[in-house]
């Protein structure tokens, strides 16, 4: 009789402990989304892209005429007597130079701003997706890249690219 309160009193206890992981994966809420693709159709990241396209095109087009004027320069060499031809190749030496610093330091200046508007703009993003599961009571949020395998039903990437292209 004693052995039967036992089993009866273990029987009790997982059913009560099976019961209450069945309650918490009930009310569980999974959801992932696209990072890379709300990114990429982010409205403001497509207009970020033309800002940078555009200081590119004017990087590009002051690298153009430094780089015009050391060739100038160059075909200037060939017309000077010798004397004059030393105090050119210097003034080419300094232009290369320059060139070369003026390369490092703009792309440098544009990696850097190009990586913290990256940043904002993923923060805002990570802001939207934050607000979205907290009001729509979800217990989890995933970002696809840790994913291995998401069954579509779960994915919000659409629903969130409305609410961050709505503005």
């Amino acid at each position: 009789m004693k052995k039967y309160k036992i089993i009866f009193a273990m029987f009790l206890v997982l059913s009560f402990i099976a019961t209450g992981a069945y309650a918490a994966k009930k009310d569980t809420k999974i959801g992932f989304v696209d990072l890379s693709r709300l990114f990429d159709e982010y409205h403001r990241t497509k207009d970020y892209d033309k800002i940078l396209e555009a200081e590119h095109k004017g990087f590009e087009k002051e690298r153009n005429a430094k780089i015009e004027k050391i060739r100038e320069s160059n075909g200037k060499l060939s017309l000077l007597t010798d004397d004059k031809k030393g105090a050119l190749e210097e003034e080419i030496e300094q232009l290369k130079a320059e060139l070369l610093e003026y390369d490092r330091q703009k792309k440098e200046d544009m990696t850097k701003k190009r990586n913290e508007k990256i940043r904002e703009l993923l923060l805002e993003i990570e802001k939207v997706v934050s607000d979205y599961a907290e009001a729509e009571k979800y217990t989890i949020m995933l970002n696809d890249r840790v994913l291995i395998y998401g069954n579509q039903e779960f994915n919000e990437t659409e629903n969130i690219l409305k609410i961050l292209n709505k503005n």
